[in-house]
Order: structure tokens, then C-alpha cells, then sequence
């Protein structure tokens, strides 16, 4: 089963951890310079939910931002 919201499609995103090193030119340092970056993963918020599908219940995934919308109607 895929994590991706049934409504708005919103799934996993990649980027980045960057390290850095040194002191800030600020606090009399000569810099902060980038030491290392590893590949991270940014998941969505998520909630498993049952709902009606064309007067089907089905159980779904859908992200906080289309719950908050509520273009849906929730089995009890």
C-alpha cells in the first residue's frame, strides 16, 4: 500500500541533513563551512481513516490538510 493521501496525492519528499563546522564570523570565528550531507526522507502527516467512497466504506490515508478540509463524509 502506497502512503499517499487518497485526495491531494501528497507523499514523501527527499532532501538533505547538512552538518556544519567552525564558529560563526560573528563570534570572531573564521566561519561556519559545510562538513558533510546525508539523505533524509520529509513524510507527510498521515492518518488512516475509514470513509465512504462512492457509498463504499473504505479504509485511506489522507493528510491532515484535507481533514482539516473535510470534503469527505467519516463512517461512525
Amino acid at each position: 500500500m502506497l502512503k499517499k493521501c487518497t485526495f491531494c496525492g501528497k507523499g514523501t519528499l527527499t532532501g538533505k541533513v547538512v552538518t556544519r563546522k567552525g564558529l560563526a564570523k560573528s563570534k570572531g570565528g573564521t566561519g561556519s563551512k559545510i562538513a558533510r550531507s546525508s539523505k533524509r526522507k520529509f513524510f507527510p502527516n498521515l492518518q488512516k481513516m475509514r470513509i465512504l467512497i462512492n457509498q463504499h466504506p473504505q479504509t485511506v490515508y489522507l493528510c491532515a490538510k484535507c481533514i482539516k478540509k473535510g470534503n469527505f463524509q467519516k463512517i461512525i
